[in-house]
């Protein structure tokens, strides 16, 4: 059963504070706000009443505040779990600007990085919040510093994550719970923007929240403007859009590839633009986004990367370019428009093939239990195990020999590696998913010249682009050292030796994996043929993210209904008032509307026109302010589309 929402309001207890502050003052030094926004008041409260609390806030609701002024007024360590590496990074060095000291360990630090910042957290009582990733908290020196930390509050965000029936769920989240065994007596607040009934119910079983306060906050965004259009020339209604609306932007795009391709469509056409991706270094990205935040550059065309910890609240228009798999993905990078309260667009755009191909990437997620089980026998084979050993450490893992190996299709074996993974039988560490990287950053003249005063790297260059292809002169993309050896007779060390040659050379930029992709086996090797796979439960996953994909598509070409009341509708909210600024709401409007009526509007702006030649538009519709204005602003576009 879910817990009733409970109002906090007015309550001064501060849970052993440090300081006589209370929540309303600390919200003013630190952050110089004067006032909570809505339920946010509520939830510190709770908290530092000492209840488990969760939280569901919509994008752009504040719930960082949550978890971040109550910490301020407890003694000790907050300790914050989170996802995602931009987003740590990106609270932390605002909450240094505000002199609040904070750090953060995540995949590709050091151990002596890793081990410094625990320490600071374990001796200098000013530490405040400690970022951490799920998958670093069940290490050997996480769990021991952690024992002899003061902490004073745990904190799991993008709660979803630990839930199988959330849209973004991390195995690693589950063992959460484990490593609360540590602070037995500590309140756990967790936060999300994105949960049906469903998995709210299931964020407080698996996160054994039984007595947790819930606070929900309504899904409904009055701000924001939500449409979808079926468009076979979406490059060009994209123009459009971004044409009339002006400001600042984002665009989603499904593939990295496409994001420098639009981005330079875009620039070509005469909107400053840029590209955003995962594949992109990290010096690189924050370039890219800090040059967004900073508005010198307008619209940036990213994967779904792009947005996470993100604090830009004058974004005017988001446009997914492509449909995105869910609608809590949708609603959640939709939801990065119009953060400040002001109106703000929200385009989703799609033709037939996309949503063919969102059905097929759902089914290619679910390989048939020979396909798991001949993974696992591959694995077995690989490493040369016999039904029952049991390796204890860390075996290393080349996916890439691992495939040529065995004849293997590299999309079956990575959603296999995963099943078995989420099914408790093996372990596969973050370098598995930071694998090296190479790029070239010169173009296709620069490189020949290269090649003709370096005669033996002509064959070296040649090999890589044969095998990654032309994406290398535009994307960081992920290398296997070991395949381009086996491909060019050399050994993996003479080959990253030349990689790195390319780099002091000026000629491409390569990032070498810090540490071997390692895979540990959880339990005994099993016999591949009898390997219990819980497929019933694969199944039900299965027909749920289906069912996800047909609630994405329906949004999609719905014509008729209010498209904020399907959003509400979807996250189990009660909504029964037309949002009035949705594509269909305005198309209601107007077929509501006399054509005569809509024809004197045309006359009045034409008349208007003939004898003011000059006429500045924000005038013309000041001038008007007695007639229906949303009538009158659809008229005037109909007229430009129509050049009239």
């Amino acid at each position: 059963m879910m817990h009733q929402e409970k109002s906090w309001k007015g309550s001064k207890y501060h849970f052993n504070t440090p300081t006589t502050m209370t929540a309303s003052e600390i919200l003013q030094k630190y952050w110089q706000y004067n006032a909570f926004r809505p339920l946010q008041e509520d939830v510190v409260n709770a908290v530092l009443q000492g209840h488990d609390t969760l939280a569901l806030m919509p994008t752009g609701g504040g719930k960082s505040i949550c978890f971040q002024v109550p910490a301020m007024m407890m003694p000790g360590v907050c300790i914050v779990i989170t996802p995602l590496i931009a987003l740590m990074k990106d609270q932390v060095e605002q909450l240094q600007r505000r002199g609040i000291k904070a750090a953060a360990i995540y995949s590709g630090m050091r151990f002596r990085e890793i081990d410094a910042v625990l320490d600071d957290f374990v001796y200098n009582e000013e530490m405040k919040f400690l970022y951490v990733s799920p998958e670093r908290l069940h290490s050997e020196i996480m769990i021991e510093r952690t024992k002899r930390m003061k902490v004073s509050l745990l904190v799991v965000d993008e709660a979803h994550c630990v839930s199988q029936w959330g849209f973004d769920f991390r195995p690693a989240y589950l063992r959460i719970t484990k490593f609360r065994e540590l602070l037995p007596k500590i309140p756990l607040i967790a936060l999300t923007a994105t949960a049906t009934k469903d998995v709210q119910v299931d964020i407080l079983n698996q996160l054994q929240m039984p007595k947790a306060v819930v606070f929900k906050q309504s899904f409904v965004r009055a701000n924001l403007s939500y449409s979808s259009f079926f468009e076979e020339d979406k490059d060009r209604k994209l123009f459009d859009i971004l044409s009339k609306v002006g400001g600042s932007g984002i665009v989603y795009v499904k593939n990295r590839r496409r994001t420098k391709l639009i981005a330079d469509w875009l620039n070509a056409s005469g909107i400053k633009a840029d590209f955003y991706h995962a594949g992109l270094d990290t010096q690189t990205r924050f370039r890219k986004q800090d040059d967004w935040i900073k508005n010198k550059t307008r619209i940036i065309v990213s994967t779904n990367a792009f947005g996470m910890g993100i604090d830009k609240p004058d974004v005017r228009v988001v446009v997914h370019l492509d449909p995105p798999e869910t609608l809590e993905a949708y609603y959640q990078e939709a939801g990065r428009a119009g953060r400040d309260g002001q109106k703000a667009y929200t385009v989703l755009l799609f033709n037939r093939i996309d949503l063919e191909e969102l059905k097929e990437n759902i089914l290619k997620k679910y390989p048939t239990l020979d396909v798991i089980r001949a993974t696992y026998r591959g694995l077995a084979n690989y490493y040369r195990l016999a039904v029952g050993s049991h390796p204890f450490e860390s075996l290393d893992f080349d996916l890439q020999e691992f495939l040529s190996t065995f004849g293997l299709n590299a999309n079956d074996v990575h959603y296999s590696l995963k099943i078995l993974e989420d099914e408790g039988y093996i372990h596969l560490n973050d370098a598995y998913y930071s694998p090296s990287r190479f790029m070239f950053e010169t173009d296709g003249r620069g490189l020949y010249d290269f090649q003709l005063r370096n005669p033996t790297y002509d064959q070296f260059t040649k090999l890589l682009l044969r095998i990654y292809g032309g994406e290398l002169y535009s994307n960081m993309s992920q290398i296997s050292e070991t395949n381009i050896a086996r491909q060019f007779y050399a050994t993996p060390f003479e080959v990253e030796n030349m990689l790195e040659y390319l780099t002091t050379s000026k000629i491409g930029l390569y990032e070498k994996q810090r540490t071997k992709p390692q895979l540990s086996y959880l339990l005994p090797r099993h016999d591949a043929d009898t390997l219990p796979i819980d497929m019933k439960a694969l199944a039900i996953r299965k027909n749920r993210d289906i069912e996800k994909i047909t609630s994405t598509i329906f949004y999609a070409q719905e014509k008729r209904r209010c498209r904020m009341q399907l959003l509400s509708e979807y996250f189990d909210e009660n909504n029964n008032n037309d949002c009035g600024v949705c594509d269909n709401c305005l198309s209601k409007k107007k077929l509501a509307m006399p054509q005569a009526d809509l024809e004197q509007y045309r006359k009045l702006i034409i008349n208007h026109l003939i004898s003011n030649s000059d006429t500045n538009l924000n005038e013309f519709v000041a001038q008007n302010r007695n007639l229906n204005q949303e009538i009158l602003k659809e008229v005037l576009q109909k007229l430009i589309d129509n050049e009239i």
